[in-house]
């Protein structure tokens, strides 16, 4: 019998983009494990509980290299080079030393003035009154900015990547996915070429140089720096806007957050367990036969974790479907758990308290200018976010 997509299993009239979280949470209260199908992928087992996510997460038979796959030809798909997030240990250990040190949480804070400024001068841009999309004019450019900043990207060479890179992480289609991907593999090539031709201190000066002493493959390079642009800016987006819709559609909180500039941080990490924007971990696949939350997994299987239903587990998060930025929100998963937890999280976190202090501070009245049910969220495999967020400004 083939398994049910999570959409097949919405109740009817339900829109499982614009809130999978009902469907997560039944799945939850039926068993940590299930069998379901995934469009484009075939089928995996979904991982909801929180204590089987972190167990699945931790387990070293469950491997990220797609060749323990039970169906695996070719690695096929739209991936560019090989990453961390495909790889395991040795090889992942040696991709994540040679980056680790530009993402500590010391080089993060002396980041803050630089994003402080980028954010600044993206509200200087908006006008003081009417309404904006703060999704496009503000969520979205201020991470880009950094990202490219720490990587070495040219900022005439900015805008069309994202377009790029939102078309991989949640594809229109497989023939948008296929230029999208084409179109950035050609790109990074040629920014890798320029950087050899003209080192510098950034970090994508300091991975050529790797690759040219050996230590990085060709193929690796490339997905070194697809990975940091994407992975560095996408998921940041979605947090940002995601705190601030959840703020604004829960009044109370917003005020209390505008008396205590100082619970802004807590507001994030609430937001990372309520709304989390990595969805899901990438596919792992077993690489051989094991057990999980009692749940027989066959060598070959691929498995899903689910992080945005282990953040709502009741059993570790009381009335988890509340947004409450005073809440002890430790042991979330929104940066994913063990060897493949987030590298960007202390730049994540950055960044989005920056933005909503400051927006907030800027502009005290801001109001949401949709109702909140109009609201198109982008979903896929991995992420989550909204497409956009108009608000009121004053």
């Amino acid at each position: 019998m083939t398994a049910p997509t999570l959409d097949e299993l919405a109740p009817a009239g339900h829109d499982p983009a614009a809130d999978p979280y009902a469907v997560l949470a039944a799945l939850r209260a039926e068993g940590a494990v299930h069998r379901i199908r995934v469009p484009g992928s075939g089928e995996a087992w979904l991982v909801v509980t929180r204590d089987a996510a972190r167990a699945a997460l931790t387990d070293p038979r469950l491997r990220n290299d797609i060749r323990h796959s039970a169906s695996w030809r070719t690695d096929g798909g739209h991936a560019i080079g090989r990453n961390m997030v495909q790889s395991d240990p040795p090889q992942h250990t040696r991709l994540r030393r040679l980056v680790a040190g530009h993402f500590t949480p010391g080089r993060i804070a002396a980041l803050r003035p630089r994003v402080e400024r980028v954010a600044e001068e993206l509200l200087d841009a908006l006008p003081r009154r009417g309404t904006a999309d703060l999704v496009g004019r503000y969520a979205l450019p201020l991470p880009v900015t950094v990202i490219c900043d720490l990587l070495g990207v040219p900022e005439a060479d900015r805008e069309g990547f994202h377009t790029w890179s939102g078309e991989l992480v949640a594809p229109t289609s497989a023939e948008a996915a296929s230029t999208a991907s084409e179109a950035l593999t050609g790109y990074l090539t040629e920014l890798t070429g320029r950087k050899r031709r003209a080192p510098d201190d950034t970090l994508l000066g300091d991975l050529v140089v790797a690759a040219d002493s050996g230590v990085l493959t060709a193929e690796e390079l490339l997905g070194m720096v697809f990975l940091i642009l994407v992975a560095g800016h996408e998921t940041t987006v979605d947090l940002i806007s995601a705190t601030v819709h959840s703020l604004l559609t829960h009044p109370g909180l917003l005020d209390l957050l505008r008396a205590d500039p100082g619970l802004t941080g807590s507001a994030v990490e609430e937001s990372l367990r309520f709304n989390s924007p990595v969805h899901s971990t990438a596919f792992r696949y077993a690489a051989a036969p094991l057990e999980l939350a009692g749940t027989r997994i066959a060598a070959g299987d691929s498995v899903l974790v689910s992080l945005a239903a282990a953040s709502r587990d009741p059993g570790h998060f009381p009335d988890p479907d509340r947004f409450d930025i005073g809440r002890r929100t430790a042991g979330h998963l929104g940066f994913g758990h063990g060897l493949h937890h987030c590298l960007g999280a202390p730049a994540a976190r950055l960044e989005a308290a920056v933005a909503v202090r400051l927006l907030l501070r800027r502009h005290p009245s801001l109001s949401l200018a949709a109702d909140p049910a109009t609201l198109t969220w982008r979903t896929g495999t991995l992420l989550r976010g909204l497409t956009e967020l108009p608000v009121r400004l004053g």
